[in-house]
């Protein structure tokens, strides 16, 4: 009975006949792993800061701007529907008492070279100083530039949401709402929604603001990344003096702004989210050892 139980511990014939054991699961679960670390390793490639191309993101924003601009000019404009929400807004800020718009417009209307020179400012440095940051960007912090593009394409995304779920007449075009369109009355050339312009452009996407979240992320930027004091400063005051102008010209709502900002505030947390880090906490060189933790992984891997 003792040798009957000594055998039943011994080695199976098998491996004792030296072919090792193996185990039917063990290939099924090394190949996975081995995918998913090819997908891993993918994910990380995409995600590491990486030296942009010029002619990659000319192309990019080009295209970009155009399909941003046929959706949006492509959303109906419902004319009813956007002077109901008009009135609504209007009652809200009313209610909660920040409707001072008709008071600015006017008040900035009296005054000519001001109000001239805030149409020029409307329809010119929207699209200048957003196209001025990102080539800052990609000249002087490339490491930072995809993460920086990425904030600023999913905000504009996201507005389109805006336009299409919410039309709304700026207050210029609102039913007995007097306010002045500056652009008609001072004979300038500016605004796409006034003047010969408007039929380029959908008359009722006012909301969300996207002069208040382009120059935001312009000012943020510059704000997080430059080293400057006095262009620092300049980078708070820009979606300052931008908030005053598309209520002088009685082009957009306070409340269009807060849309723009809570549009912005995504752009913000889809980057987050796909780099592991805002933007100025990326290094400023694909070259350069972040001293950030969530991205020192990644920016070792990028190496490699």
């Amino acid at each position: 009975m003792g040798e009957a139980s000594v055998k039943t511990l011994e080695t199976p014939p098998a491996a004792a006949g030296g072919t090792p054991s193996t185990d039917a699961s063990a290939p099924t679960a090394s190949g996975g792993e081995a995918r998913a670390g090819r997908e891993r390793s993918l994910l990380t490639r995409l995600r590491a800061p990486r030296r942009p191309r010029i002619w990659f993101e000319v192309l990019l924003i080009g295209i970009s701007y155009w399909t941003y601009s046929l959706i949006r000019n492509a959303v109906p404009e419902q004319k009813a529907a956007a002077l109901a929400n008009a009135d609504w807004i209007w009652s809200l800020e009313q209610g909660l008492g920040i409707a001072v718009e008709h008071s600015v417009n006017h008040a900035v209307n009296s005054v000519t070279w001001l109000i001239v020179g805030m149409n020029y400012y409307y329809a010119t440095l929207h699209f200048i100083v957003t196209i001025g940051v990102l080539v800052w960007i990609y000249r002087f912090h490339p490491g930072r530039y995809a993460a920086t593009r990425l904030v600023l394409f999913a905000t504009t995304g996201v507005a389109l949401l805006g336009y299409f779920f919410f039309p709304l007449a700026p207050p210029r075009l609102m039913n007995g709402g007097h306010f002045v369109d500056t652009v008609l009355v001072h004979h300038t050339w500016g605004s796409m929604a006034s003047g010969n312009l408007k039929h380029m452009s959908n008359q009722y996407a006012a909301m969300p603001s996207m002069h208040i979240g382009w120059s935001l992320w312009c000012g943020l930027t510059i704000f997080a990344v430059a080293s400057a004091p006095w262009a620092r400063i300049l980078g708070l005051l820009y979606p300052a003096a931008t908030l005053v102008v598309i209520v002088s010209t009685a082009n957009h709502f306070w409340l269009d702004a807060l849309g723009g900002m809570l549009c912005l505030v995504f752009g913000y947390t889809v980057s987050r989210t796909w780099y592991g880090a805002l933007p100025h906490r990326l290094p400023r060189s694909p070259l350069e050892t972040s001293p950030h933790p969530a991205t020192a992984a990644v920016l070792n891997r990028f190496r490699r």
